[in-house]
C-alpha cells in the first residue's frame, strides 16, 4: 500500500495539495521574473546597456533551461520505455557493480529492479536503489521483453537538476568575476585622475620643454625588459609567468599603454577617458562570457561521456582550465614585454613621453579577442568542476561512489578556487587592458548617445551615396572616403553580433 500511495496519480490527490503546490511555484516563478524586470529597469535608468545586455543574456539561459527541463519531463515516459539488452548497461559505470551490489546486500530486489537501479545510478552516480515495491509499470514493460529501461525517470529527474545547477553556478561565478575584477580595475581610476591632473595643470601653467627620456631608466622598460628577458626569450617568458601572480598592471603599465593607444587611436584628444573606455569595453564583452554557447553543452556531454570508473575524469578536466589560466596571463604579460622589448631595441633615448606601439601581431594569431573566448570556457569549464561536485554532494552524499576518493575531491576544490581568484584580481584586469593594444579599437570607445549618432549619420551617408550612384555622379573621394567610414562604424554599431573591433582606414589619422 505505501509504494501505491507514493504512485498515486491526480485522480486521487486532494485539490488543496494540488492548489497550494502550484501556488507556490507560480509565486516563485512570478518573483523572479519581477526581480530580473526591476533590474532591468535600474540598469535602464542608469545607462548600463551592456550590463542590461547581458541581463537578457541570463533570461536566455533561463528559457532555454525550462524548455531543457519541459522536455526531459514530457517524454520521460517515452524515454523511460526504450528497452535495451541488459548487456549494454554493463560498460562506462561510473561505479563498480560490486559497490552497487554491497549498497543492496540483504535487501528485496528482482534482478530487473537491479538494472533498473543500477543504470540510474550509474548516469547519475548514486548508490541510490530503487526499491522492488516503487516498481513502475515501465519497468515491467521492459522486463517483459528480458531488457531494462535506457533511462530511468529517476535519472531523468536527476539530469535536469545538474542542468539547472550548472547554469545557475556558471552564471554567478561569471558575475562574481567581473564583480571583483572590476573593482580591481576601478582602483586604476586614481592613476587615470591623477593623469588627468598632470595635464591640467600643464595646460594652466607654460609649456614645458620636452625632456628627453633614458629609455633604460624609464619605470616601464626597467620592470618588463631590464636584466630579465634582454639576453634569454626563456627567462623572459618565465618572468610573465611569475608577474602575472604579485602587481599584474602597475602604474608605469598604465600610463604608457594608455599613451600608446592614444597616440594610435585618438590622437587628436589627449584627454581621452581611457579608464571609463576599459570599463565600458569590460562591461559590452560581459554578456558574451555570462552566456552558455552551444559549443559548451557539446563539451558538457564529452565530459559526461567520459565520467567512468578508474578513468578520474573530472579530477584530470580540473587542470584544463587550470593550465589555459596560467597560458593567458602569461601570455598577456608577455604582451606587455614585447611592447618593451619593441622600445628598448629601437631607441637609447627619446624626446617627450616613452609612446608605445599597439599591434595585433602580438596575440595569439592575431586575434585579441581569442583571449575573451578562452576566459569563457575557462570560467565555464570551473563552474562545471564545482556545479558537479555540490549536485553530487546534494544528490548522492559524500560516501557516494562517484564522489571517488578524498584525495582526488580536494585538489579539485582547491584549483577551482584558485582559478576564480586569479581571474578575477589578475587575469581579467589584465584582458581588459592589454587587449586595448591590439591594432584596432573597440565600439566602446564611443559613448551609447554618440554611437546612436554614428548609427543615424551613416544611414544618411548610405542613402546619399545610393542616389549619387543611381544619377551617375561618383562624387568626390573626399566624399567616398567619409561614406566608407560611416558605413563601417554604423554597421558595427547597428549589430550586437557584429566583430566588436573597429579597423580604421589607412591615412584617416587626422580625422581621429
Amino acid at each position: 500500500m505505501a509504494g501505491e500511495e507514493e504512485w498515486e496519480t491526480l485522480e486521487y490527490t486532494p485539490t488543496w495539495v494540488v492548489a497550494g503546490v502550484c501556488t507556490v511555484i507560480v509565486a516563485i516563478s512570478l518573483a523572479a521574473e519581477r526581480l530580473l524586470h526591476y533590474l532591468g529597469t535600474v540598469l535602464k535608468k542608469k545607462h548600463q546597456k551592456p550590463l542590461f545586455e547581458a541581463l537578457q543574456k541570463v533570461k536566455e539561459e533561463l528559457m532555454l533551461l525550462g524548455f531543457i527541463s519541459l522536455l526531459l519531463t514530457v517524454f520521460q515516459s517515452a524515454i523511460s520505455k526504450m528497452c535495451v539488452p541488459k548487456d549494454a548497461v554493463k560498460s562506462m559505470l561510473p561505479c563498480r557493480v560490486s559497490d552497487k551490489g554491497e549498497a543492496v546486500e540483504g535487501s528485496n530486489i528482482s534482478t530487473t529492479s537491479h538494472f533498473q537501479s543500477s543504470l540510474a545510478s550509474n548516469f547519475a552516480g548514486g548508490t541510490r536503489r530503487l526499491l522492488a515495491a516503487d516498481t513502475t509499470s515501465d519497468i515491467g514493460y521492459c522486463a517483459k521483453k528480458n531488457k531494462v529501461p535506457l533511462l530511468s525517470v529517476e535519472a531523468l529527474h536527476h539530469l535536469h537538476i545538474f542542468i539547472f545547477v550548472l547554469a545557475i553556478v556558471h552564471v554567478t561565478f561569471c558575475v562574481i568575476t567581473v564583480l571583483f575584477g572590476g573593482a580591481r580595475i576601478r582602483q586604476w581610476k586614481l592613476w587615470e585622475d591623477s593623469i588627468g591632473k598632470e595635464e591640467f595643470h600643464t595646460e594652466k601653467g607654460k609649456v614645458p620643454k620636452k625632456t628627453v627620456t633614458h629609455v633604460s631608466q624609464h619605470a616601464f622598460i626597467r620592470e618588463h625588459f631590464g636584466a630579465i628577458g634582454k639576453d634569454s626569450a626563456i627567462l623572459g617568458w618565465l618572468h610573465a609567468f611569475v608577474k602575472q601572480f604579485y602587481a599584474s598592471v602597475t602604474k608605469a603599465d598604465y600610463v604608457t599603454l594608455r599613451l600608446g593607444f592614444i597616440m594610435t587611436h585618438c590622437r587628436a584628444n589627449p584627454k581621452f577617458n581611457f579608464h571609463k573606455y576599459m570599463i565600458r569595453a569590460l562591461e559590452d564583452d560581459f554578456k558574451q562570457v555570462v552566456g552558455i554557447s552551444w559549443y559548451l553543452w557539446i563539451f558538457v556531454v564529452i565530459f559526461l561521456l567520459l565520467n567512468v570508473n578508474g578513468w578520474h575524469t573530472y579530477f584530470w578536466i580540473s587542470f584544463i582550465p587550470f593550465i589555459l589560466l596560467l597560458a593567458v596571463g602569461t601570455k598577456l604579460e608577455h604582451v606587455i614585454t614585447q611592447l618593451a622589448l619593441e622600445v628598448a631595441e629601437k631607441h637609447v633615448a627619446i624626446e617627450g613621453e616613452l609612446v608605445v606601439r599597439p599591434s595585433d601581431e602580438h596575440f595569439w594569431f592575431n586575434k585579441p579577442r581569442m583571449v575573451l573566448f578562452l576566459i569563457h570556457f575557462i570560467l565555464f569549464q570551473n563552474a562545471f568542476e564545482i556545479a558537479i561536485f555540490f549536485w553530487l554532494l546534494v544528490q548522492y552524499g559524500f560516501d557516494s561512489c562517484i564522489m571517488e576518493q578524498v584525495g582526488y575531491i580536494i585538489p579539485r576544490l582547491v584549483i577551482g578556487a584558485f582559478i576564480q581568484i586569479l581571474c578575477s584580481y589578475s587575469t581579467l584586469p589584465l584582458y581588459a587592458i592589454v587587449t586595448q593594444m591590439g591594432s584596432s579599437f573597440k565600439r566602446a570607445i564611443f559613448d551609447e548617445h554618440v554611437q546612436v549618432g554614428l548609427v543615424g549619420w551613416a544611414q544618411k551617408v548610405k542613402k546619399k551615396k545610393a542616389m549619387k550612384a543611381a544619377s551617375g555622379d561618383s562624387g568626390q573621394s573626399s566624399f567616398q572616403d567619409g561614406s566608407s567610414i560611416a558605413i563601417q562604424l554604423g554597421g558595427v554599431l547597428r549589430s550586437s553580433s557584429a566583430p566588436e573591433e573597429i579597423h580604421p582606414p589607412k591615412g584617416s589619422e587626422d580625422a581621429k
